[in-house]
């Protein structure tokens, strides 16, 4: 009996232990921020012996948080729900029931998971596509574009380039009884960095007469070059996304070559030729003095070139908008954006602000200093946090007053 007693003691230590995270004092319900990493962790480790093993690849097996949300297309009293395929891309399409005289408003929205996990039908995106139809009377179309390792650039971003140009010819907006002037495109991490792309690219595209009216851009991941910067080294262990996951994430959008994720996680993978995209990337002109900190900014560590070489799309716009330049962000449409505090991509979006303010862009910044990256998917059980709906909140009603 006192040896059972003595082992449930230990496992439950050993439990405490691992479950246990120092987090920032203002983080709100902690233990419950715990168990949330703990179940990442988890997942993690999994996934890092699955591949160690030669079972199966590091993101199939966190793939698993995908499919363990996912939902069936179920319509209700207030939205017709219907999985079906624009240029042949998977979408999921969310009419409102709700009749009305005018013509109605519409959300693009691409979801994050750094091109590699995620879907349209997982439940939080489910759930908050349900809301922008119920609050804004809109049309959502929610993409799925093809995920990395399986799919690398370009796809994931010509799979959301397809689906926004067959949405904006005015023969499905006729059908769906869209406003043309009144569309919005968003998206979450790397659903954000394909909204800001895909928002860049459209805007100097000849063939494209409709024009988005907004963009809405949550924690985006806008840049590749610079995976050392202030909030990459402050959070690089905080919750649902570390830095290793992070350039995991970036390398593998990319390649299933590790070589390039050991030269991205030294942030040695960029050549000294292309020295001079740098400054589109330097956070000690870009970012405020409240986060600069005691950061001291370094001459970048250069790569040989073999990495660009054989994978462009490090230094493509498509992949980077961050590299875009200034005179191209011009004429750009109202931005929203969010960034969080204990996140590795809130310098990204900082910077992002900076530069679209420069170019002359009007952009409204929501910045959440007491939470971290993807909790705006954290709006139910068993993580359902407070400041989740909060954040939702305030983006429905920017969207509403804006789009």
């Amino acid at each position: 009996m006192a040896s059972k007693s003595v082992f449930f003691v230990l496992m439950t230590v050993l439990l405490a232990y691992y479950i246990y995270k120092p987090l920032p004092n203002n983080v709100e319900e902690k233990f419950k921020v715990m168990l949330l990493d703990a179940t990442f962790r988890t997942l993690g480790h999994a996934g890092d012996l699955a591949e160690l093993l030669g079972v199966k690849h590091y993101m199939d097996v966190m793939m698993l948080l995908t499919k363990v949300e996912h939902t069936e297309p179920v319509s209700d009293e207030y939205v017709t729900v219907t999985d079906t395929s624009f240029s042949n891309v998977p979408v999921r399409i969310y009419v409102p029931k709700l009749q009305s005289e005018a013509l109605r408003r519409a959300v693009i929205y691409i979801h994050g998971g750094g091109w590699c996990l995620g879907s349209a039908s997982m439940k939080p995106y489910d759930l908050l596509s349900r809301q922008t139809v119920k609050q804004l009377n809109a049309v959502v179309v929610s993409i799925n574009y093809r995920l990395a390792p399986k799919f690398h650039f370009p796809t994931q971003f010509d799979d959301v380039h397809n689906v926004v140009k067959f949405f904006l010819q005015q023969s499905t907006l006729d059908k769906y009884s869209v406003d043309a002037s009144r569309i919005a495109v968003s998206g979450d991490s790397a659903g954000g960095n394909l909204a800001a792309a895909i928002t860049q690219e459209l805007l100097h595209d000849p063939e494209v007469k409709v024009k988005l009216k907004i963009q809405a851009l949550i924690y985006p991941v806008l840049q590749s070059l610079d995976l050392n910067t202030p909030s990459y080294r402050e959070n690089g262990n905080m919750p649902v996304l570390s830095r290793t996951l992070m350039v995991r994430f970036w390398s593998e959008y990319f390649t299933t070559d590790r070589k390039l994720f050991e030269a991205m996680l030294s942030n040695r993978h960029i050549p000294p030729q292309e020295a001079h995209l740098y400054k589109f990337v330097n956070w000690s002109t870009l970012l405020p003095k409240s986060l600069k900190n005691n950061h001291v900014y370094h001459k970048p560590e250069y790569g040989d070139s073999s990495f660009v070489k054989k994978y462009p799309g490090i230094l493509d716009t498509r992949a980077s908008p961050l590299l875009l330049e200034d005179e191209k962000l011009k004429g750009l449409p109202l931005t929203y954006v969010i960034t969080c505090m204990y996140d590795v991509l809130r310098d990204d979006g900082f910077m992002f602000v900076s530069r679209l303010r420069q170019a002359g862009v009007e952009v409204v910044h929501h910045h959440y200093d007491s939470t971290f990256h993807g909790i705006l998917l954290l709006n139910t059980l068993p993580f359902d946090f407070a400041i989740a709906h909060h954040i939702v909140d305030e983006y429905l009603k920017w969207l509403g007053n804006n789009l």
